[in-house]
């Protein structure tokens, strides 16, 4: 069975965001992430995870402005200064809570400047920070119209040339499905590049069961295959997030 990790940026949002580490621990997950924790202090965070007994297994960067402001900027030109401020602020942040997982998002912006900008500021991240596992993630144009990396044959083709071994593949199911209209396949040709997995439905990113995504097939693949590391939920539960883990049941009941 795979290893499941809640991001309690979107899971447990009935509770507030310290008490939903030990929440998720209570009903059976492994591990939490989250988008931006960067409000609360390391120190408080740290002492959540103690009494839960479960890691943060990875964060976002940059850190600041999430509610209003830019969805990164690893590759927005005349930026770079700004992205390698706050990446060192990051990673400040990951080391004092244990994460060994660092995404770095892209930002809104295209062109052949932009690829140029996200390859010398990745390059830049790896060797900056050589013990952080670091990711890059495509997301879809419905969710995040305009964001740089919007494709998983792109995000490989900039993994080939960066060729940094502590950067990889964030590949999110959800994303996938939106983006090609058959995640499976997409898992078959680059799932080798994963370094961390993120799951949600399709339609409306709800609970991983029914809908487009065959679930019960991904989750078999991952067990069969070469793949060891964290699968975490990120998805807008559709009521009460404790309601809506039968999925959870049915997994381990399989």
């Amino acid at each position: 069975m795979p290893r499941f990790a809640a991001n309690i940026t979107f899971l447990f949002r009935e509770l507030p965001f310290l008490d939903r580490i030990e929440a998720a621990a209570d009903f059976g997950f492994s591990g939490v992430e989250a988008l931006f924790p960067y409000d609360d202090a390391a120190s408080q965070i740290n002492r959540r995870l103690t009494r839960a007994a479960i890691p943060m297994v990875l964060i976002n960067c940059p850190p600041p402005n999430w509610a209003g402001g830019e969805r990164g900027f690893a590759a927005v030109p005349g930026l770079s200064e700004r992205f390698r401020h706050d990446f060192k602020r990051s990673v400040r942040f990951a080391e004092a809570l244990g994460v060994a997982r660092l995404h770095v998002m892209a930002g809104n912006v295209n062109g052949l400047v932009a690829r140029q900008t996200f390859m010398e500021n990745l390059r830049w991240a790896a060797d900056e920070a050589p013990d952080m596992q670091l990711t890059i993630e495509p997301i879809n144009g419905h969710d995040m119209p305009g964001y740089y990396l919007n494709d998983f044959d792109q995000a490989a083709e900039i993994l080939d040339e960066v060729n940094a071994k502590n950067l990889g593949l964030q590949f999110d199911m959800y994303h996938a499905q939106m983006i090609t209209g058959d995640g499976m396949s997409v898992w078959e040709t680059h799932g080798n590049r994963a370094v961390h997995v993120q799951i949600g439905g399709v339609p409306g990113r709800h609970e991983p069961m029914g809908g487009d995504i065959d679930y019960p097939a991904f989750f078999a693949a991952l067990d069969s295959g070469a793949y060891k590391g964290w699968v975490s939920a990120e998805y807008n539960p559709e009521g009460d997030t404790r309601k809506g883990l039968g999925w959870m049941d049915m997994v381990k009941g399989s």
